[in-house]
């Protein structure tokens, strides 16, 4: 009779524990993913009606729902419209305020004078001052570099500037412009842009196609640095070892091609690859996997629909010779910067891919498996508030930034 009793209520106690196993293994992006799952978290329909995905899960995943309690905290507030953020050695913050300041704010959240030295800025449309990148042996040389519309002739250039932040960080000093992505157009939309460094201390930064039909195309064009990913030295020059390097009148900095505006770059813990975020029109916003020398298709493929409700290039999602994304959202909700955690305050987010959304206003978190997305989860939703930056803190915390523009705050999420 006991062992009547016995297999049945271990049978159970086996799946049970199974089961239970295969959750927590699909939380962290392991071989279970498909486990999970909730209903995907878009819910509304597609705006590019009739298109379809090229393969499963390309768009709208499997919901997830993490289960550690989070706290949200503000611990600075009253920022104009912060794009970049970056910690200093003794975790403090230095930011970035889109029309043209940069400032230093303490662990406490008290907000400091903008820094001098930083050069105008042209501030119009969705343009202004961007991102920044501590220099990766920042203790020795105390070097920053940021990304900037540069107010010039004919319009303006995105550009890329370092500067040496002073003893008594009050200033900037030995500020140059080490790169311009040109040509200037006058149009103030789509400028870009992210930086990053990658582990051989060459640094990557993305840049938009300037918006209108008439410059757009130029995403395609090896001549221009419009709508590309570069990969350029400390001083500004190509990198070495750039896939167009001896492409006959292409630009030896390009790295990849065929973006609209990208603000999103980050490197994949588990394989080392680089990813990527670009903003769509009313549906298509992407996240790609970046290979050197290969193209994305903007704007000739794209799941996106023009704000003038027609579709991207008569529909054409596929074209040969250009990338799918990884994963796409329709409607829009506007990605900006990325982030893969790495922490270990939440271990069921341990490589799982952060975006936060402008448009959406949440923070989407990406569990990734083999280069696809096998779930996804909508943070930070009762915030309200357009989500531009999401970074990693130095206490495994992520700290995020708002795109107000005159109470951006900086928000810390951890465990409660």
């Amino acid at each position: 009779m006991m062992n009547v009793l016995f297999y049945p209520a271990l049978l159970c106690i086996l799946l049970w524990a199974s089961q239970s196993l295969a959750q927590t293994s699909a939380l962290n992006g392991t071989a279970s993913d498909t486990a999970t799952h909730l209903p995907p978290v878009e819910t509304q329909p597609p705006v590019a009606v009739g298109q379809r995905p090229a393969f499963a899960e390309q768009t709208r995943a499997p919901g997830v729902k993490t289960r550690t309690p989070i706290q949200v905290r503000i611990i600075a507030r009253r920022l104009r419209a912060p794009w970049g953020l970056a910690f200093l050695p003794d975790g403090r913050m230095l930011v970035t305020e889109k029309p043209g300041t940069m400032r230093i704010v303490t662990k406490q959240g008290t907000v400091g004078n903008p820094l001098l030295g930083v050069p105008a800025v042209r501030f119009e449309g969705d343009g202004g001052l961007y991102d920044l990148k501590l220099d990766p042996n920042f203790a020795q040389s105390r070097l920053v570099f940021w990304t900037f519309v540069e107010p010039v002739a004919g319009g303006s250039l995105t550009s890329v500037a370092r500067g040496k932040l002073s003893a008594d960080e009050t200033r900037l000093d030995e500020v140059r412009v080490i790169y311009q992505a040109t040509p200037a157009y006058k149009g103030p939309n789509h400028n870009g842009s992210r930086l990053l460094f990658d582990p051989q201390g060459y640094l990557f930064a993305s840049f938009g196609d300037r918006f209108d039909d008439s410059i757009r195309i130029q995403a395609q064009a090896l001549n221009s640095s419009l709508g590309k990913i570069v990969r350029i030295t400390r001083e500004g020059k190509a990198a070495p070892g750039n896939p167009f390097a001896k492409t006959p009148n292409a630009r030896p900095e390009i790295w990849s091609l065929g973006h609209r505006n990208p603000q999103g770059l980050a490197f994949n813990p588990q394989t080392g690859d680089l990813w990527q975020s670009d903003i769509g029109p009313q549906a298509g916003d992407e996240i790609n996997l970046i290979r050197p020398g290969a193209n994305y298709g903007w704007p000739l493929a794209s799941y996106g629909l023009e704000y003038s409700n027609a579709p991207v290039n008569g529909g054409k999602t596929t074209m040969d010779g250009t990338e799918q994304p990884i994963y796409y959202w329709d409607p829009t909700i506007a990605p900006s910067g990325m982030l893969f955690y790495t922490g270990k305050l939440i271990p069921e987010w341990t490589n799982n891919l952060f975006v936060p959304a402008l448009r959406g206003m949440h923070i989407a978190r990406l569990i990734t498996k083999d280069n696809r997305v096998v779930g996804e989860e909508r943070l930070l939703t009762d915030q309200q508030r357009r989500m531009r930056q999401v970074i990693q803190g130095p206490d495994g915390a992520l700290y995020a930034i708002t795109d107000d523009r005159e109470d951006g705050v900086i928000l810390r999420i951890a465990p409660q």
